[in-house]
């Protein structure tokens, strides 16, 4: 099986392709690692594929702020300059430059 190379980074703001949602990634799995309920929950006809990264975004809408698992296929780069203000953000990264939240050095893995 070929391991699948992440487009994105972590700390990068990112946009959905369809849904009106943007967020900052936190993590990235190399394949789809969700449950299965999750997976079905998806209507067939929008399902993406599995074998292609997955990134877990502290998300945000006009209305709410969430956490959400995205394929890379549904993401866009979010060229906006516009920070994300979900919550949980502070925790984890540090300041905005341009398009991605730079990560503290005593966060990395």
């Amino acid at each position: 099986m070929l391991r699948a190379q992440a487009k994105f980074r972590i700390g990068q703001i990112v946009k959905h392709r369809i849904h009106p949602f943007r967020g900052v990634i936190f993590d990235v799995d190399p394949t789809f690692a969700n449950t299965e309920e999750w997976w079905q929950s998806i209507p067939e006809e929008l399902r993406p594929r599995r074998e292609q990264p997955f990134y877990h975004l502290f998300a945000e809408n006009e209305t709410s702020y969430y956490v959400a698992y995205v394929s890379e296929q549904n993401l866009l780069p979010d060229i906006s300059g516009e920070p994300v203000e979900h919550p949980d953000v502070p925790d984890y990264f540090s300041e905005l430059d341009g398009d991605h939240y730079t990560v503290p050095p005593d966060q990395h893995h």
